[in-house]
């Protein structure tokens, strides 16, 4: 795996596809600055070797070229994060490019516009790519995020330097995380799934049972379990049309000798809201008119034993509805138990929008070993697929 240590960058352009997709409020400003943070440990090391940096991303969907996506709007805030100014180029191939790239200096960064104002970003066009390539000298992927997507700037343009492509630091960092937990783990490993649907899950489940040795199933997809195994979930969200495959799921899991650990009890609500009426009952017992949206203090005392003699962990997905205070209670736990197992020296990997959402939310960020910045690449990687956007630096 060719990383940043394998190249020297002095005098040399580094072209790299870095993730700034940030959210903007309605004024422009950023909200939300995580993303660009990620991306600087690879811009600083290219610099200080004395490299310059082209950096390219996308942001939002546009259609066509669309004032409200340009990345001009985050100019400031990389400026201020990099500790350099940053230069803006208008069109991220064709003349203004070029220009901008040939008279960039080394210690200099660049920020192309967005890419997919080009409709041929997306459909992974051949040229288009080869245009982003005559930019730099070296590429350097560092957008987890959209590693997924066989798109020129994240997959095709790899093709244009057979020898001088790598990985950065961010990119690397989220590979050696997911293999600490799919390929080299210590054990016992657990896996947390919550969310709210077992279907969109379905593939994560049946790829890691062969890793793990505990699984911990929480959130909407319990009641799918539960209702399957003849319990009554009330008016708990539930794939009816997924009763079989739960079924299967714990039969595989038998076989494989992996222990599943579904809620034993929950907060039950008589109304989809914060300020509802709520009751702790036994997850096979809901009553008709109410559901189920957190875990309950018996589930809660089963799992905290299960994540404390866990040597790896990792967690996708909440335990209940944690944007409403009434039932982020399960959620909260939950991080407070791989926090602790984690200071104990278990390694946690945390990934997938919903539950980074919430550590970010509750404070847990710097408790967890690692939290990935890719949410649908995360996934497709625990589902056991070659992402193209790594395949293409690998090859």
């Amino acid at each position: 795996m060719k990383t940043l240590k394998d190249f020297n960058f002095k005098n040399k352009k580094a072209i790299i596809r870095v993730d700034f997709n940030v959210p903007l409020d309605e004024n422009f400003n950023v909200t939300d600055a995580t993303r660009i943070e990620a991306a600087k440990p690879t811009i600083d090391a290219i610099l200080a070797q004395g490299g310059s940096v082209i950096l390219m991303s996308h942001l939002g969907r546009p259609k066509g070229v669309e004032e409200k996506y340009s990345l001009k709007h985050i100019l400031k805030t990389a400026s201020d994060i990099l500790g350099v100014p940053v230069q803006f180029a208008t069109n991220c191939v064709g003349e203004v490019a070029k220009d901008a790239a040939a008279n960039l200096k080394p210690g200099e960064v660049l920020l192309l516009e967005n890419l997919r104002f080009h409709a041929e970003e997306e459909a992974g066009d051949v040229a288009f790519a080869k245009e982003l390539a005559s930019l730099g000298d070296i590429y350097v992927n560092d957008a987890f995020g959209t590693a997924h997507r066989a798109h020129a700037s994240t997959t095709i343009i790899a093709q244009f330097f057979p020898n001088e492509k790598c990985f950065g630091t961010l990119l690397a960092k989220e590979i050696e995380s997911l293999n600490k937990v799919l390929k080299n783990s210590e054990k016992p490993v657990t896996a947390v799934l919550g969310g709210s649907k077992v279907s969109s899950k379905i593939t994560v489940i049946e790829n890691i049972l062969d890793k793990v040795d505990h699984m911990i199933i929480g959130g909407g997809m319990t009641f799918t379990f539960i209702k399957a195994q003849g319990g009554k979930v009330g008016n708990s969200i539930c794939e009816d049309d997924k009763l079989e495959l739960a079924l299967e799921i714990l039969r595989l899991a038998k076989e494989k000798g992996v222990q599943i650990h579904i809620p034993v009890d929950v907060i039950a609500a008589d109304d989809f809201s914060n300020t509802a009426n709520t009751q702790i009952v036994d997850v096979y017992a809901i009553p008709d008119g109410w559901q189920g949206l957190d875990a309950g203090p018996k589930s809660l005392a089963n799992f905290e034993k299960v994540i404390m003699d866990s040597k790896t962990i990792l967690w996708n997905g909440p335990l209940g509805v944690f944007e409403m205070e009434s039932f982020a209670k399960g959620t909260i736990a939950l991080g407070d138990y791989i926090a602790a197992s984690t200071a104990n020296g278990a390694f946690s990997l945390v990934g997938g929008g919903d539950s980074v959402a919430a550590v970010k939310q509750f404070g847990f960020e710097d408790k967890m070993s690692y939290v990935s910045t890719g949410g649908g690449a995360m996934l497709e990687m625990l589902e056991g697929k070659v992402l193209p956007g790594i395949a293409a630096i690998l090859d």
